[in-house]
């Protein structure tokens, strides 16, 4: 399978001297396109700094980082903005949805940051994929916590990335709904061959995992399946 995300012995540190912390140690990783792979670790293990590096919205002390082929070092920040909004989507525990906006707007504003004009066909066909079309005219607040979840990996998947970054994204959930996502979003790494990456607190969300590793300390370790 072709390799989508690569990160290359990072490590990454806050502070100096006497206050300098290691949130990451010598990270190796590989993500590939139509995997599902979840990282599980407690509060404050590095698993949030993991996935915010990988997405290039922080930079690693040391290492590389590249998404097909090309390595954030080398880029100047515009176009790391510009591989960010086209290669990768978030989906955030929060969903992180724009309060004022009804679904298919979400979708519009999209459209309008990146110059361009997406047919309502279009995105309503995304919304069927994903059995929400019949919310397309809903605010976020007449969504419940499943629904909105839902709207936010259609969102994600909105520029056809090749790299899905979730972060606790079932952490406001209740265990129905927080399946529900989870087994969506594997869906969606396999039939679209987006390569998949949920960082998470809770083991129970791991079991469709192609690949589960745990943050412990600020490293990476493999884990292996029962």
């Amino acid at each position: 399978m072709e390799d989508i995300l690569i990160m290359d012995n990072i490590f990454k540190k806050f502070g100096s001297g006497h206050t300098e912390i290691t949130a990451l140690k010598e990270v190796n990783f590989t993500a590939k396109k139509g995997e599902f792979i979840s990282i599980i670790g407690p509060s404050g293990s590095g698993k949030s700094t993991f996935l915010t590096i990988s997405g290039g919205l922080q930079s690693s002390t040391a290492g590389d980082i590249s998404i097909n082929g090309s390595s954030f070092s080398n880029l100047s920040e515009k176009k790391r903005s510009d591989l960010r909004f086209k290669e990768i989507g978030f989906i955030l525990q929060n969903s992180n949805l724009i309060p004022f906006l009804k679904v298919k707007e979400q979708f519009i504003l999209v459209d309008k940051v990146d110059k361009r004009k997406t047919s309502n066909e279009q995105i309503n066909q995304l919304l069927e994929s994903l059995d929400i079309a019949s919310l397309k005219n809903s605010y976020p607040r007449d969504l419940s916590g499943g629904e909105r979840q839902r709207v936010a990996i259609a969102r994600a998947l909105f520029n056809n990335p090749s790299l899905i970054l979730a972060d606790e994204p079932t952490a406001s959930l209740d265990t129905e709904h927080a399946y529900e996502v989870v087994k969506l979003l594997v869906k969606e790494a396999h039939e679209k061959q987006k390569a998949t990456v949920m960082v998470t607190h809770d083991e129970r969300m791991i079991q469709w995992s192609d690949r589960t590793y745990q943050m412990k300390d600020g490293q990476l370790l493999k884990m292996d399946k029962n």
